[in-house]
């Protein structure tokens, strides 16, 4: 039997009866509820003019609100969720919200077109620092997410800093977090519209349950991939089985040397943690991984489990040795995750399984560890390549080591050659030599838009030199010292 979707939204639960499983938020906004305010500019989450703000309880109970982008996300998805957008920034008394004060203060707008997603993201960077001002790295990484073509910026981030100058806003979580208490399932729920099914279980058993009974539906985590499926490749999805409401999925722990992440852990929650332990390696990496509205919704797990050759994730985890914990029917089952890529998108997963887990080793002292990322921008930019190095450096020697890299082939792929090459090698310049050389026996790269195969290639070993002038024993360089290395072709 179909449920109806319910959300909170303009201070009242608002339900959903006739709406494609695959519609949109974005469409169900401009198209069923008339609230135009929320702009389609690139409809794949890369521009950041459907912004809205979705809030969500935690696990302490409290609401958590994040910015995401209505283009990608699915209308079911905000099932006992909150929906906020540009509309319910003004207050009771008509009166600008801060964000929006500011933005007019600042000259923050010209077209206009962009604007409301701005104000968005701003909106919630005010919530989550409580009206307290930003540094400028967190306004940058607020508004990542967000292109503008009119105002270069400078007004905008002026605005950043402007709104929290401004008399403060009150928002009344309490409110929300007790209206989305009272729409919580605690089973199973399912909405059937126009021949198709979403399916959105609770627990564990349900999940397991329901993949074997149906092996060939899509499973939906974070919707940043299968968002773009929709909107981008017109696919016609089958039954979806929603992975966001099981809480089994969301966790972080440690366990025997390793940090052990459920699949359904958020990108930035995921990030957050693993930067704990390696804020220096991954710092950079998080930042760049993508905009914080598609950390916000993408997970760890959709990323691993989705084995996009160009993803930045899987580069750095195979080269440290992490593992994945899959489940299924027969219950669960562990491999490296290296041996999980068997060929572009295709995997070792059967059909009635599905991610569970990632197992990512702790920080080893005898262990050097980097990580690089090459593309055209420095934001919110796939990767041409995405280097990973781990060296098990004895007294200079290398006693193991780990290369994987991203987009020089059909997976996310190891330099078994030139690992030969390496172990048991004093760390120094000719094994370095060997060793770039060896990485045109162990990747024949594509090109693409992104990179010719000799960009590719010519990085790829640079990047290996960087790491080299990184970590070698005799005279390491600290890696702003460096930089132009990767750089060189």
């Amino acid at each position: 039997m179909s449920e109806p979707i319910r959300f909170y939204f303009r201070g009242a639960v608002h339900e959903v009866h006739d709406a494609a499983p695959t519609q949109t938020v974005l469409q169900h906004l401009r198209e069923d509820l008339h609230c135009t305010g929320t702009k389609e500019g690139c409809a794949e989450g890369d521009c950041g003019a459907c912004t809205v703000l979705v809030g969500a309880l935690g696990a302490d109970g409290q609401l958590q609100v994040k910015a995401v982008n209505s283009c990608i996300q699915l209308t079911p998805t905000l099932d006992g969720k909150a929906l906020f957008t540009v509309e319910d920034m003004q207050q009771q008394d008509g009166a600008l919200h801060p964000v929006q004060q500011a933005l007019v203060e600042c000259h923050g707008s010209q077209c206009g077109f962009c604007t409301p997603g701005f104000a968005m993201s701003l909106w919630g960077m005010y919530l989550k620092q409580d009206g307290k001002r930003a540094e400028r790295k967190e306004i940058d990484d607020c508004l990542s997410g967000n292109l503008c073509r009119c105002t270069g910026y400078r007004p905008i981030i002026d605005a950043a800093r402007r709104m929290t100058e401004l008399p403060k806003v009150k928002f009344d979580a309490d409110r929300v977090a007790s209206q989305l208490a009272a729409l919580r399932r605690d089973a199973l729920a399912v909405y059937s519209a126009h021949g198709q099914t979403f399916m959105a279980p609770r627990t564990l058993d349900e999940l397991i349950q329901l993949r074997a009974a149906n092996p060939q539906a899509t499973l939906l985590a974070g919707s940043t991939d299968v968002g773009l499926w929709i909107t981008k490749q017109m696919r016609e999805l089958n039954n979806i089985i929603y992975l966001g409401h099981v809480d089994a999925l969301n966790f972080v722990r440690m366990n025997e040397g390793m940090l052990e992440i459920g699949a359904g852990v958020s990108l930035e929650q995921a990030y957050a943690a693993l930067c704990e332990h390696y804020p220096e390696e991954l710092g950079e990496l998080r930042q760049r991984f993508a905009s914080l509205p598609i950390r916000n919704a993408g997970t760890l797990g959709g990323n691993v489990a989705n084995g996009s050759p160009i993803g930045d994730s899987m580069p750095w985890m195979i080269a440290l040795g992490a593992e994945l914990v899959l489940c299924g029917a027969a219950g669960e089952r562990v491999l490296a995750l290296e041996d999980f890529y068997l060929d572009y998108m295709k995997k070792d997963l059967a059909a009635d399984e599905f991610v569970l887990a990632m197992r990512v080793p702790l920080r080893r002292a005898d262990v050097a560890f980097r990580t690089y990322k090459l593309a055209k921008r420095f934001d919110q930019d796939i990767s041409a390549v995405c280097a990973a190095f781990a060296f098990t450096l004895d007294g200079g020697v290398i006693a193991d080591a780990r290369i994987a890299f991203g987009g020089m082939a059909g997976t996310p792929k190891r330099a078994s050659i030139a690992e030969s090459l390496l172990k048991g090698r004093s760390w120094d310049e000719a094994a370095l030599a060997d060793a770039m050389r060896a990485l045109q026996q162990d990747y024949a790269p594509l090109s693409d838009m992104r990179a010719s195969s000799e960009y590719r290639m010519k990085t790829a070993q640079n990047l290996l030199r960087r790491y080299w002038l990184e970590t070698r024993i005799d005279a390491p360089l600290a890696a702003d010292a460096v930089n132009a290395f990767a750089c060189r072709a």
